[in-house]
């Protein structure tokens, strides 16, 4: 009863993790449309930039925590690709947590007139160059929670039942955001770049910048709550 108690709180846990984290995203994009539009452009980019980097944090520590919560019974391998689960790792995770916090500084700074040309288009290399590392997070999560799962905790034919639909949608979702938060990182790194190096739209550049990589959170907070939501047995709800 405990363990049902413990694993429904981590699962709640990371489901409204995953929430915020599209919030920040959607707050993002608004600040970085508005900033394009003319208003402030240099202002809210460094607000943008702010946001973002609380996003990232609550994303990375809400999978860390997932990732610590999920049982491994010892010589568990994957029924998705017979991978030792010993190969999959939180520790990738960590740099989400890091590069957001680092992220949360430059946009300080920036916000304080501290070299906010430079500081801002760096925040966001550094923001795509997190999302190209931890892609893969969120489908390595699946994997493990569905192996985790289905690992002999006492789940009837019934009960198994009732958690395809979840799984399959989970899947989906896990799956297609890997590709696309690569993508939309390898993408605001070159647009940092670019913008780094002095051209002569570098603000535009980072607002575009700043727009996929919110874009791509919101993706990526949804995916991780149905993944997570996924794992929550119908039963314990």
């Amino acid at each position: 009863m405990a363990y049902t108690m413990k694993e429904t709180a981590y699962g709640e846990t990371a489901a409204y993790g995953g929430l915020a984290d599209a919030i920040g995203g959607v707050a993002t994009i608004v600040l970085a449309v508005i900033g394009l539009a003319g208003v402030h452009g240099a202002f809210l980019a460094a607000i943008a930039t702010i946001v973002f980097g609380v996003a990232l944090m609550i994303q990375g520590g809400t999978m860390l925590s997932e990732f610590a919560a999920i049982y491994f019974p010892q010589g568990l391998k994957s029924d998705a690709s017979d991978v030792s689960v010993d190969q999959f790792g939180g520790a990738s995770l960590s740099i989400l947590f890091l590069v957001g916090a680092a992220g949360v500084v430059l946009g300080v700074l920036a916000l304080l007139g501290i070299e906010s040309a430079i500081l801002t288009p760096a925040a966001s290399i550094a923001f795509g160059t997190a999302l190209v590392l931890t892609s893969n997070s969120v489908w390595r999560l699946y994997v493990l929670g569905r192996a985790s799962t289905r690992s002999g905790l006492g789940t009837t034919q019934t009960q198994a039942a009732q958690m395809v639909g979840r799984e399959i949608l989970a899947s989906d979702m896990a799956a297609g955001s890997a590709g696309i938060q690569a993508l939309a990182g390898l993408a605001a790194i070159v647009l940092g770049t670019l913008a780094i190096a002095g051209h002569q739209a570098d603000l535009t550049l980072n607002l575009v910048a700043l727009l996929t990589l919110g874009a791509t959170v919101v993706l990526t907070g949804g995916s991780l709550s149905a993944t997570v939501l996924s794992f929550m047995r119908p039963w314990q709800q």
